[in-house]
């Protein structure tokens, strides 16, 4: 197997939200820290960058011509073609500690998505359910400072989600028509040597999981068991994304957050992103349902 491929050669100190917008052949991704948004074709090189006014970590698909973005202040609907942004639902306007962090969209069109104290303290995160207009918080009784790996079954039937900082991977039942919890969160899998960070589920119900700190894509079963594990050449590789045409390929994020010169001379793709040469059967998100 040949090393991991750059995608996109533009560095991100905080790469995150890799999604695909299948209509457009695009691939979407943010540098959270950088408050840009970045974008590739499927079919061609080259990174175009959208600087956003906030900070921002989510890209839904609405249709063709937009996005439903998740940012600090609320979530706004984007024109794809201008960048030009409408706040749709304000959400934690006032609230300057906290900041949006992970997302993806549940089969049934429900959007969830994270946020998290800027100071990661403990127990301070929180996960969030939208469609047609609402909000509504989920999973309160499970404590976690950082929110992240929100994916789902291909059926709608379960979610799964993680707190990076508790190294551990939660999974719960879903109403595959309304994607709301109907049930406890029970701890899916542990993670050693670094922390799980984003994550996708494919058409067999594998979990592919982004190991913040471990330089490494880990590949689980639907019964927690890690079945492969493949390298990233970043240490601090944070989600990844199915892409092409028929979702056969996978981009993987990744960060400098946190380093000082020398660990970026160490690191020295870290805030790229790559495609991993493995094969995948990998599926896209539905458009989120905004009304």
């Amino acid at each position: 197997m040949t090393s991991p491929a750059v995608y996109s050669d533009v560095v991100c100190h905080l790469g995150e939200g890799p999604s695909a917008h299948p209509t457009l052949g695009r691939l979407f991704w943010f540098d959270i820290l950088g408050r840009r948004l970045l974008e590739r074709r499927f079919d061609r090189a080259g990174t175009t960058i959208n600087d956003l006014p906030f900070v921002a970590s989510v890209a839904a698909v609405i249709d063709g011509d937009r996005q439903l973005i998740v940012a600090e202040n609320g979530l706004h609907v984007r024109d794809i073609a201008t960048n030009r942004l409408m706040l749709l639902k304000p959400h934690l306007a006032d609230d300057k500690a906290t900041r949006t962090n992970d997302g993806r969209v549940h089969p049934s069109g429900s959007l969830w998505f994270s946020t998290m104290r800027w100071d990661v303290a403990d127990g301070t995160g929180a996960i969030w359910w939208f469609r047609g207009g609402e909000i509504r918080r989920l999973l309160a009784d499970t404590p976690i400072a950082i929110p992240n790996a929100i994916s789902f079954a291909p059926d709608g039937t379960h979610a799964y989600f993680s707190c990076s900082k508790q190294a551990t991977v939660f999974r719960v039942a879903t109403d595959p028509a309304t994607g709301l919890p109907t049930g406890d969160a029970k701890v899916f899998t542990k993670v050693s040597d670094g922390g799980p960070d984003g994550a996708v589920v494919d058409v067999d119900g594998l979990l592919w999981n982004a190991r913040w700190g471990g330089g490494a894509v880990d590949v689980y079963a639907p019964d927690g068991r890690r079945v492969a594990s493949h390298p990233v050449p970043a240490t601090q590789s944070s989600c990844p994304a199915f892409v092409g045409p028929n979702a056969d390929r996978l981009a993987v994020t990744s960060a400098w957050e946190g380093m000082d010169a020398a660990a970026r001379e160490a690191d020295p793709f870290a805030g790229q992103t790559f495609l991993l040469d493995v094969p995948v059967k990998g599926r896209f998100d539905p458009p989120v349902v905004i009304a």
